[in-house]
């Protein structure tokens, strides 16, 4: 069996005014997972990076508890981007319309940083180089909460990444763009990854379903 991948972008752009009621309805944790984000937020965040922040869904439950916070978001997708503007035009927001392995994240700039539902899609290799960038990004102390599609078994996560291998290999796409297919790291490849990238600590405090959240500290 195969499926046609899309390019990134073309597939968050094709649902985006599908995609909220998608996450919170359809993805088993992801209506808890924005909650519990949240409450793991350290208080004394005033700066915060989100990285592929979509349509801000997860911002929602931040800006209840921390109203005047001031984020910086990253998402590849204009579409999802103009959605976020929308919903939060009176919030301190820096939008950024980029792919995240490519921007500058600064140098100890945030006192904390969240991604949702976004690294899945990505090599450990490529997560590996962007995780150091968001330990450089972060001040001392500072902590970096992922919440995601994490699988359990070795042969789970290795299955997933043969398949994205074969298909790009049937249809010739090529290495250097981002298609959507789901490639999960199991757990303890991801906290692995996290250590080496210079955090540390790397705990997962929450699971339901494969919805995982692991909060790390530079």
């Amino acid at each position: 069996m195969s499926i046609e991948l899309e390019k990134m972008s073309e597939f968050f752009t094709a649902r985006v005014n599908d995609y909220d009621e998608h996450m919170i309805n359809n993805v088993e944790g992801c209506k808890e997972g924005y909650i519990k984000m949240s409450e793991l937020l350290p208080e004394y965040t005033e700066k915060l990076l989100d990285l592929g922040c979509g349509t801000g869904l997860e911002l929602e439950e931040i800006f209840k508890k921390y109203p005047n916070i001031q984020v910086t978001g990253i998402d590849l997708t204009k579409t999802m981007l103009d959605k976020l503007k929308e919903k939060y035009y009176d919030k301190d927001i820096t939008l950024i319309n980029a792919s995240y392995f490519d921007c500058d994240l600064g140098f100890e700039k945030y006192d904390a940083a969240i991604s949702f539902q976004t690294m899945h899609h990505f090599s450990n290799e490529d997560k590996l180089k962007l995780y150091k960038n968001i330990c450089d990004s972060l001040k001392p102390n500072g902590v970096y909460i992922e919440c995601d599609y994490m699988v359990i078994n070795q042969e789970d996560e290795d299955f997933y990444f043969s398949e994205m291998k074969r298909f790009r290999e049937e249809q010739n796409l090529n290495d250097n763009e981002f298609y959507h297919y789901d490639t999960p790291c199991t757990i303890d490849n991801q906290i692995k990854i996290f250590k080496n990238a210079g955090f540390k600590t790397a705990k997962d405090v929450w699971r339901v379903e494969n919805t995982t959240i692991i909060v790390t500290q530079k």
